[in-house]
């Protein structure tokens, strides 16, 4: 049997992977690059089990920029071609889709095609419709950027928007090549998936546009957000997961699918569907707004991408809030590994450590050199100022971990810019180990008997006061170094350092 591909981003290339295990597969794309890696069995998107699969697996996949090649005696077509969403319209922009569909058409083909794209509800019905034709369907996809064969070697459900042979003879296809065994299949109309795929990624947005205001909450009143989000997910209802505070949602698919269903909501009464849209929105600016309350000078970005293990800038939400803060006339510089341009007008650096030494100066000899806290000329400061300091920050730092370990501020002239870097490179380079952490403590006790009231002061540190006594500072420090291992897992900048 062979089947065609028509797309090879993360939904289609994944797909593409999948099937090619046990049947012949050709993907379709428009740019050459992609292509030609796909035949070198190089993965064009960042994809941990694309790319294994690629180097270990044989598979029975081909990649062309000819249509014709492609679609030529294929019994299953799958379309997953870009959908983004146009604010002008208030719809999703299926041209892409449509071409596909009129290519099949115009070579009369007895062949089955299979919308994984994106759509707007309704969609598949007014494509029969409009073409007059039969031989389509939805099938919605429930993938993350980053682990999507991994997420088809695993699905959580497979959804096929019709009841039919077809639709079981593909829904089996996808099962077949599965590694999960058990795997749930639903049968609908394509109206109904349609439906499924926009309220499921709604849902999603609505969990992290949730926990975003509750960390918001927290940081307005000196809050621990941690504690409060472990307290609230011990509720096996809530469930401790997909709960960690972020810049806002992002990526291909939430921003554009929640205003998707949003417009089709149009003359159905609702409240929070526009709601969880107005809160994305407001969480980047309260982001802006906390990193301009600073009045930097200069604003590092420590990547683009929506997410760890993507490489997908697209509506990632840092985008948001670096316009805001151009806005606002603060220079913004971006690392960036992935770019060896400038973007959208702004400087982009992509060598980390080498950008870190020219802030420094020349004390450092080596990278590692960098990392050591102990490595005072590079710093500028010394070793027990910049542990005492450490400690001063906690509430305002760890507290907003999300922060810290993406925006990293450059200003070589103020004691508490350095004081920031210094916690940073700590930090967010290596994890503290049991002698590290003791350290660490004792210098906590030492500082508060040296007056460590008097630094906040003349640091003029905020929303520190219910820590700078003694007792209440070192037991937030030991619980802070408690939890370190935790806390560095979900740092993105630790996985993307070490």
């Amino acid at each position: 049997m062979k089947i065609a591909v028509a797309g090879t981003g993360y939904v289609g290339l994944s797909l593409a992977t999948l099937l090619s295990q046990n049947y012949e597969v050709v993907a379709l794309d428009i740019i050459p690059e992609k292509v030609g890696k796909i035949n070198n069995r190089i993965s064009p998107i960042q994809d941990e089990y694309i790319e294994k699969y690629f180097k270990e697996k044989k598979l029975n996949l081909k990649a062309t920029l000819d249509y014709k090649e492609a679609f030529k005696d294929a019994k299953f077509i799958i379309i997953s071609t870009p959908t983004n969403y146009d604010e002008k319209t208030n719809y999703f922009d299926t041209s892409s889709v449509e071409d596909i569909i009129e290519k099949v058409m115009s070579m009369n083909l007895d062949t089955t095609m299979i919308v994984k794209s994106t759509i707007p509800v309704g969609f598949i019905e007014s494509m029969k419709k409009k073409y007059n034709i039969d031989n389509i369907m939805f099938s919605p996809e429930f993938l993350r950027e980053g682990k999507a064969l991994y997420d088809n070697l695993y699905p959580s459900r497979i959804i096929v928007g019709e009841k039919s042979n077809r639709a079981a003879e593909f829904a089996n296809l996808l099962k077949e090549a599965a590694l999960k065994d058990d795997v749930v299949i639903k049968y609908m109309n394509s109206t109904e998936a349609e439906a499924v795929k926009l309220f499921a990624n709604t849902y999603l947005a609505l969990r992290v546009a949730y926990f975003n205001e509750l960390d918001t909450y927290a940081e307005v009143k000196g809050l621990n957000t941690k504690d409060i989000i472990d307290g609230v997910c011990l509720d096996p209802r809530i469930g401790d997961h997909y709960n960690n505070p972020s810049f806002g949602y992002g990526g291909y698919c939430l921003p554009k699918d929640t205003k998707q269903l949003l417009a089709n909501y149009k003359n159905v009464p609702q409240n929070m569907i526009e709601a969880i849209v107005k809160s994305n929105d407001t969480r980047k600016r309260h982001i802006a707004d906390m990193i301009l309350e600073r009045n930097p000078k200069v604003v590092g970005i420590y990547r683009l991408t929506m997410k760890s293990g993507s490489d997908n800038f697209r509506a990632s939400a840092i985008q948001s809030v670096i316009k805001y803060l151009r806005a606002e006339n603060v220079k913004v510089i971006i690392y960036e590994p992935t770019l060896n341009d400038k973007f959208e007008g702004l400087e982009v650096v992509n060598n980390f450590d080498m950008n870190i030494r020219g802030i420094y100066g020349e004390g450092s000899k080596s990278s590692g050199d960098i990392y050591q806290i102990s490595n005072k000329q590079s710093l500028g400061i010394s070793e027990q100022e910049v542990i005492r300091n450490l400690k001063i920050i906690t509430d305002k730092v760890i507290e907003q971990e999300r922060l810290a370990r993406k925006i990293l501020a450059k200003n070589q002239i103020e004691l508490e810019d350095k004081v920031y870097r210094a916690y940073g490179i700590l930090a967010n380079s290596r994890k503290l180990s049991s002698e590290e952490a003791n350290i660490l403590l004792s210098d906590v006790k030492l500082g508060t008997d040296m007056g460590i009231i008097k630094e906040l002061n003349d640091l003029k540190v905020r929303k520190l006061e219910m820590y700078t006594k003694p007792a209440n500072l070192q037991k937030y420090v030991g619980q802070t170094l408690d939890g370190y291992e935790r806390d560095v897992k979900r740092a993105e900048i630790v996985k993307q350092i070490i």
